[in-house]
């Protein structure tokens, strides 16, 4: 006996004909073929089962339920006369000699058909995603995920990590997003906010003495949604690592991301460890991203040299990179199509020229690059046949166009994307700070708790010297699986002085650290041990796992876009008495 009945719907085969069963489930579909005589297929979690309805006393109970009513069946297994191959129960069918009604549906028509779900309105899934999870191609995801977290919290335990959890209200601190603010009803006019992530918790973890902690942690972000990011609440597999270096967290994360993809993963093959480093500094240049797709092979060449003097007007004082590719018989369509979509995704025009039968560059912006052809032949590796699309603008402006170029090109051009696989590699060396785009001035680039590369003596040697300051270094690394940052992590700065001047050198003094990190820097003060650590990202490890190419389908029940949860309604408004209670007034919009 399991539950209330004596096998679910997916387990019964040819050997348990002449077997008295109870199964329990939805009623998925009825289909009548005689006045008596009817087919129910009864799903639950486990599968599908059919019911042959023979009798006028059957036919009375089933006749006036609705699709998706809940029943009990009781009745005997018996050999079916057309099987389902199809089916893992298509073998057998079950005589009901007994049904009672469990649950009954109230509705004549459901928002959508629960098998063809993922084809109806995305609002209209979320506003009833607990019909869309009866589904069972969506359901597989979300136990898929439960596999996946169960591996992880099976792979870090075997190497020694300790599970733990650190709090959800906590102090509003500088992550680089909107926090999520709760107000503390006892503290008028003081706040709460939700972690960003368990940052500073898991470096005053190592500095409490304990030596390898992780959590499948919650995150909460206030940020707009993107396919692979959902606004909100996401969750990741925080890590850290105490007397720790880099090579010691990328090897952890090697061994146990490897089996997952391996055991879990759509494709068959992953990247083995160790996996390939590629400097910040060189990614943006060969693939135009620090989240490149190694499944494309392509990379990206600066032809500035080459093109120097072109008349062609954006070429003029500009950085050049040129994506080339061999074999190419698109046509004038085709190149068009191209250009349109590199310019709605970067806001920037690109342009190009091929080359003919008889290695003459021809089409597109040829005539101004006809005294240029020998180097760009060169430098290109040109032949009959080659297309070359080009960015020109800043650095920076043409790296990025011509990264969306080559991912364009390389997935559209057959024979340069091989998609089935996992490519995994290690984005390192990301440079510690960077001019602010509005301000003009030195800022932390990517995350302020990271060591520099060369400690306290490259501090002090770029002091005052923005150049030397903008070269520096940071112990921070990326994983990057198929063009989408996977994990994010680093050696952190535990040396209360190297933390100050690393501040310093932004414009804020030793007050400033400890008024924002009162905790961390006061605990690094009493003497904290090197420390590591990484996050990679649980939903979006798993929508790489299932190939989904929105990360909502592996979410349980997700906000939509603007950040709504459908279903339950949030956000909602309060009532006066709550926010009285918690001293908050709402200001009205002004008028415009």
């Amino acid at each position: 006996m399991f539950q209330s009945r004596t096998h679910n719907c997916g387990e019964l085969r040819i050997a348990d004909a002449g077997k008295s069963v109870t199964l329990v489930g939805w009623m998925e579909n009825v289909r009548e073929v005689g006045t008596n005589f009817a087919f129910v297929v009864l799903r639950d979690y486990y599968g599908t089962t059919q019911i042959v309805i023979e009798t006028e006393e059957m036919m009375k109970v089933i006749k006036p339920l609705n699709k998706e009513t809940t029943i009990s069946v009781t009745g005997t297994v018996r050999e079916r006369e057309s099987k389902n191959p199809k089916l893992a129960t298509g073998d057998i069918e079950v005589v009901p000699e007994a049904i009672e009604v469990l649950g009954k549906c109230r509705y004549n028509s459901l928002p959508f058909e629960i098998n063809k779900s993922k084809e109806a309105n995305e609002d209209t899934r979320l506003r009833y995603r607990y019909l869309d999870l009866r589904n069972p191609e969506v359901k597989k995801n979300i136990v898929l995920r439960c596999n996946v977290v169960a591996e992880l919290r099976k792979l870090m335990t075997e190497k020694g990590f300790l599970e733990i959890t650190t709090p959800i209200l906590t102090s509003s601190s500088p992550e680089g997003a909107r926090d999520y603010l709760v107000p503390a009803r006892n503290h008028p006019g003081k706040f709460y906010a939700l972690p960003q992530a368990p940052q500073q918790f898991k470096q005053l973890l190592m500095t409490s003495g304990f030596d390898r902690y992780f959590q499948i942690a919650p995150c909460f972000r206030d940020e707009d949604a993107r396919a692979d990011r959902t606004p909100g609440e996401f969750y990741q597999l925080d890590m850290e690592m105490a007397f720790a270096s880099q090579a010691d967290v990328l090897s952890v994360l090697e061994d146990v991301l490897v089996p997952v993809f391996e055991k879990y993963g759509k494709y068959d093959r992953v990247s083995s460890a160790p996996f390939r480093h590629i400097p910040y500094n060189e990614a943006l240049e060969k693939y135009g991203t620090d989240k490149p797709d190694l499944r494309i092979d392509l990379e990206i060449t600066d032809i500035t040299d080459c093109v120097r003097g072109c008349e062609f007007g954006p070429f003029k004082g500009s950085v050049v990179k040129a994506v080339a590719v061999d074999n190419f018989d698109q046509g004038r369509k085709w190149i068009d199509k191209l250009l349109a979509d590199v310019e709605v995704i970067t806001g920037n025009k690109s342009c190009w020229f091929r080359v003919d039968e008889n290695g003459q560059l021809t089409g597109g912006i040829s005539k101004f690059l006809a005294d240029f052809a020998p180097a760009l032949t060169e430098k290109l590796d040109l032949k009959p046949g080659s297309f070359v699309c080009m960015a020109a603008g800043k650095k920076a402006a043409a790296q990025k166009t011509a990264g969306v170029i080559r991912r364009l090109v390389g997935t559209r051009v057959p024979g340069h994307f091989d998609e089935k696989q996992y490519a995994l590699c290690w984005i390192v060396d990301f440079p510690m700070y960077e001019l602010g785009e509005e301000s003009g001035k030195l800022e932390f680039c990517h995350n302020p708790f990271s060591m520099p590369q060369g400690g306290m003596k490259a501090l002090q040697e770029a002091e005052g010297d923005i150049e030397k300051a903008l070269a520096i270094n940071a112990n921070q690394y990326d994983l990057v699986c198929n063009g989408y940052e996977s994990a994010s992590g680093a050696v952190r700065n535990h040396d209360p002085e190297i933390m100050v001047k690393a501040f310093e050198m932004v414009g804020l003094g030793e007050d400033d650290v400890k008024a924002k990190f009162p905790a961390m820097y006061n605990a690094f003060c009493y003497g904290a041990p090197p420390h590591a650590g990484a996050a990679p990202g649980v939903d979006r490890l798993i929508m790489l796992l299932t190939g989904e190419e929105s990360i909502r389908e592996v979410i349980t029940f997700p906000m939509n876009k603007t950040a709504q949860d459908l279903m339950m309604g949030a956000p909602s408004n309060v009532e006066q008495k709550q926010l009285d209670d918690v001293h908050i007034d709402i200001r009205a919009e002004k008028e415009e």
